[in-house]
């Protein structure tokens, strides 16, 4: 088994960020949908959702803000870190087979809490802004 790697909040530095990149499938909608109960035809109806101000069926927008969960999680910092908060915009819809990638930078060090502050941002393919906002963590 491999040895997990901490990281300690000594590591970390204004700037330092990184990305998790995924694109988004029919399944991962439908997967979504079964775990959080929401079948909002905004994302399973085609037909209807095209009579909508977005022409047609969208992904969940909690589905792609999951990746800056993942992003916090697995990468920076990484195992270990507690999600204290998150507020977030979502800017654009994501569409099946949209490319998205998220990113979280560290924007803050509060030393005597050591908590940490991370700008979050999900963009396409296009590389429109699709979600954006802030985390707060703190490393175990």
């Amino acid at each position: 088994m491999n040895e997990i790697k901490l990281t300690k909040y000594s590591d970390l530095h204004i700037g330092q960020f990184a990305e998790v990149v995924h694109t988004i499938t029919e399944e991962d909608i439908q997967t979504f949908g079964d775990l959080s109960g929401d079948y909002n035809p905004l994302h399973f109806d085609e037909e209807w959702a095209k009579t909508t101000m977005f022409n047609g069926r969208i992904a969940h927008g909690l589905l792609g803000a999951t990746f800056i969960s993942t992003a916090i999680g697995m990468k920076l910092p990484g195992p270990g870190t507690i999600y204290l908060g998150q507020s977030m915009k979502f800017m654009r819809p994501v569409r099946i087979g949209d490319t998205i990638t998220a990113r979280v930078e560290v924007a803050s060090l509060n030393d005597e809490k050591q908590r940490v502050t991370l700008k979050t941002t999900c963009t396409n393919q296009n590389q429109d802004v699709v979600i954006e906002g802030e985390a707060l963590i703190k490393i175990m």
